[in-house]
């Protein structure tokens, strides 16, 4: 039995509210997975704050019709496709779904949207590539210090190098 039109407008809802919550979308298509993967692959986003939905790409394209920065989407919208919409850590979450697939080796991604573009695997697959936010904040962390030490190496060289300075002065027996 098919869905009623007010099941479908509840999808559609609940999908352009996900939508708006989300800095990132990915399209997969999901043909041939089982329900245990589609679910290891859900509990693997949800540490990130990714989200796997699976819909019929005409409700998707209702959910993003009329909003400027999700219309975009429509162009990967063909095929069997489960969407991946990402709220918080876009990188662990793209790690979460490279690993998945490299495990798994069934799923494949089509693209996805970002800020408003469109993203080609190449693009997705450098997000991936990307260091943890962590890392990232130490390694920036680790500048800064490194750049603290030597300015203060810097500010007590010159105190040192006018003593050297005088003492080899006074030492030379000029006055």
């Amino acid at each position: 039995m098919g869905r009623t039109l007010e099941s479908k407008q509840q999808i559609v809802e609940e999908l352009k509210q996900l939508l708006g919550e989300s800095e990132m979308a990915l399209v997969l298509d999901y043909q041939g997975l089982s329900i245990k993967e589609m679910s290891d692959l859900r509990t693997r986003l949800q540490a990130s704050n990714g989200v796997c939905k699976v819909t019929k790409n005409t409700l998707m394209r209702r959910a993003i019709d009329g909003d400027s920065v999700w219309s975009n989407l429509d162009a990967l919208l063909s095929g069997t496709n489960a969407f991946v919409l990402v709220k918080g850590d876009v990188g662990g979450a793209v790690k979460a779904l490279q690993a998945f697939q490299k495990e798994t080796k069934k799923s494949e991604t089509k693209g996805g949207l970002f800020e408003g573009k469109l993203l080609s695997t190449d693009e997705i697959k450098a997000i991936g590539d990307l260091p943890s936010k962590e890392v990232l904040m130490a390694q920036i962390a680790g500048a800064i210090n490194a750049v603290a030490t030597k300015v203060a190496v810097g500010i007590n060289e010159v105190p040192s190098g006018l003593a050297r300075a005088l003492k080899q002065h006074a030492e030379s027996g000029d006055s």
